[in-house]
C-alpha cells in the first residue's frame, strides 16, 4: 500500500490506524505548504487534492480520513478499531466525524486558512472564530468523555481522529478541557503513537 501523508497533520490520525492494525506500507510525504498536494501527479491519485490518500494493493485510493479509517477497522476487524456493538459503532462514528468534518472542518480551517472564510480581509477575526469554534467544540466532546477513556468506551477509529485535533489544540497553545487532556494524554502512552509521533519528528 500506499500512504500519501504529511507529518503533523490529519494523516496523522490514519498513520496512527495503519501501525495498530499493523500493516507495511510505503510512505511519501507530501509538503502542503510546497503546493505538493496539487501537482498533476498527485490529483491524478486524488483528484480532491487533499490528505491523507492510501492506495491500496489492488490501485484504488482512498482520499478521505473517515472512508480510510472505516475501510481499515471493517477489512480488519480483528483489531477491534470499532466496537462490535451497534450503539458503541454509532457512538464511534459520531466522534469520528465531529472530529473530522466539524472541528477540523469548521474550526480549525478558520485558524489555519483563514483566507478562505475571512470577511473584508479580516483574517484575525476569522482565526479567533476558527479558535472559538473548536473551543466550544472541545468543551462537548470533554463532556462526552465523562467516565470514559476512550471516545466509545475502547480504542476505535474515533480515538485517532479526536487525537489530532487535541494534538493541534495542544501545538497552538489551546488549554484542553479536562476530559480532553486526559484522552489525549492516553493516547500518548499508546506505543503506536509515540511511535507515529518520533517518526513524525515530534517529541
Amino acid at each position: 500500500m500506499k500512504f500519501y501523508m504529511t507529518p503533523g497533520s490529519c494523516s496523522t490520525g490514519i498513520h496512527i490506524l495503519l501501525e495498530e492494525v499493523g500493516l507495511v506500507f510505503e510512505a511519501y510525504i507530501l509538503n502542503l505548504p510546497r503546493g505538493d498536494h496539487l501537482k498533476p501527479e498527485y490529483l491524478a491519485i486524488n483528484p480532491h487534492g487533499t490528505i491523507p490518500t492510501l492506495v491500496r494493493d489492488d490501485g484504488t485510493a482512498l482520499c478521505d480520513f473517515v472512508s480510510i479509517a472505516t475501510w481499515l477497522a471493517e477489512t480488519y476487524p480483528r483489531r477491534k478499531l470499532l466496537p462490535e456493538d451497534p450503539a458503541g459503532k454509532n457512538q464511534a462514528m459520531e466522534v469520528l466525524n465531529f472530529a473530522t468534518r466539524y472541528i477540523h472542518g469548521e474550526g480549525f480551517r478558520r485558524v489555519f486558512t483563514p483566507e478562505r472564510y475571512a470577511v473584508a480581509g479580516d483574517i484575525e477575526a476569522t482565526k479567533a472564530q476558527g479558535r472559538e469554534i473548536v473551543a466550544e467544540a472541545l468543551e462537548k466532546v470533554s463532556r462526552d468523555l465523562d467516565g470514559k477513556s476512550y471516545a466509545a468506551g475502547a480504542f476505535s477509529i474515533a480515538d485517532a481522529g479526536l487525537f489530532y485535533v487535541e494534538f493541534w489544540a495542544d501545538k497552538i497553545g489551546m488549554e484542553l478541557p479536562v476530559n480532553c487532556r486526559a484522552h489525549y494524554e492516553l493516547m500518548k502512552s499508546r506505543p503506536t503513537v509515540r511511535q507515529v509521533l518520533a517518526e513524525e519528528g515530534y517529541r
